[in-house]
């Protein structure tokens, strides 16, 4: 088996299952608990919340512990549409976002907020000109995405956070689930007031991740409750995969610090060597995040694609996984302006430091022939 959906969900690390079953069988208390087994539970909250918050170079305070990346996002968009709208009602996100940011924005509209969907140019990229643009008296919150989850284009997030510095009353929310433990970022050198992060991104467990919320900033709380995350994230923790979140956060920045090279030149490889297939065309950009390569075969549905190229076990996906579904074109691909048959024929392949070269060149001559096994078909 090739597994080549790693933005999708990646595969749990064993030491990660080992910690969670040990954490969950033996430290079972609840943190909120003033006994001794509340009190351990409580222990192993604290110092997973300071193994994170140093390897995102952040303060132990700045981190809330959320169940991932789609409540995270919501948490952070309505949070700060509601707390802050006497400050005005405007928000500005890209037409590229994951649908947990899209979606929220489309409720915030039907609410009253304006919403501001910024274009990109055929990178993927957002222009800071037109950012600069958009903004208003009336902006509370500009959301970008780090990484595309589908294409892997990079947004120039620091120099968004410079731009947004000038700009006081403006909150900077950053999706950063598909760049942790692949493309670094340094929140507060890069003036973001809000991050987003999903613990199975990096080969933790589902149900598990976290916010960065810069220290000071009030937020309105999502859920409310018993009062857990200092009031900010009602609901009894989720210890054991607090703690596994932890340790498959550290061995995922290990990883990059080995591997991130092997990584890129993996991508590199399949890249060049897809291109060079008749009739596929690359839709990622040439500066992209490491794990992800999208392409499309024109003339070819990507579902059924995706399902011949599955017979030899090797996995892949179409959109994001969020809207594979949908068997709609993706509209990330369509915002870049590629146009619609390549929007409707894209794959994504999506690396983990686990993928080896070997796997690169199996994958590609699965592709190759799986694409020569539709011909028939495709031509009626």
């Amino acid at each position: 088996m090739i597994y080549f959906d790693n933005s999708a969900t990646t595969k749990p690390y064993p030491a990660v299952l080992d910690t969670f079953v040990k954490v969950a069988g033996q430290f079972f208390g609840n943190p909120s608990s003033v006994h001794h087994l509340g009190l351990q539970s409580e222990k192993l909250l604290s110092q997973a919340r300071e193994q994170i918050a140093s390897l995102l170079r952040v303060d132990p305070e700045e981190v809330i512990f959320t169940s991932g990346g789609t409540e995270g996002n919501n948490f952070v968009l309505k949070g700060v549409a509601h707390l802050y709208k006497n400050r005005g009602n405007h928000i500005i996100t890209t037409s590229i976002e994951h649908p947990s940011v899209q979606n929220v924005c489309k409720q915030l509209e039907a609410e009253g907020f304006h919403i501001t969907y910024l274009p990109v140019d055929e990178n993927g990229q957002i222009r800071l000109s037109e950012l600069k643009r958009a903004l208003t008296d009336e902006t509370i919150l500009v959301s970008i995405m780090h990484v595309n989850n589908e294409v892997g284009a990079i947004q120039p997030i620091k120099e968004i956070g410079q731009l947004l510095s000038t700009y006081p009353k403006v909150f900077f929310h950053v999706d950063h689930v598909q760049g942790v433990g692949k493309v670094p970022l340094d929140f507060h050198e890069s003036n973001v007031d809000f991050a987003t992060i999903s613990s199975h991104k990096f080969h933790g467990l589902k149900g598990t991740g976290a916010i960065y919320k810069r220290k000071g900033i009030k937020l309105k709380p999502l859920l409310a409750g018993g009062g857990q995350e200092k009031d900010f994230r009602s609901g009894t923790e989720n210890v054991a995969g607090i703690v596994a979140m932890a340790k498959a956060l550290r061995l995922t920045m290990s990883d990059f610090e080995r591997k991130q090279n092997t990584l890129f030149e993996i991508r590199d490889y399949l890249m060049n060597e897809l291109s060079k297939i008749n009739g596929v065309l690359i839709n990622t950009p040439n500066i992209a995040a490491p794990h992800i390569v999208n392409f499309s075969v024109e003339g070819y549905k990507a579902e059924v694609l995706v399902h011949e190229i599955e017979k030899e076990q090797l996995y892949v996906s179409t959109t994001s996984a969020c809207s594979s579904k949908t068997d709609e074109p993706s509209q990330t691909i369509l915002a870049m302006g590629l146009g619609e048959s390549r929007a409707s024929s894209s794959i994504r392949l999506s690396l983990s430091y686990a993928n080896t070269m070997d796997e690169a060149k199996e994958a590609v001559q699965i592709i190759k022939q799986a694409i020569e096994n539709l011909k028939p078909v495709m031509r009626r």
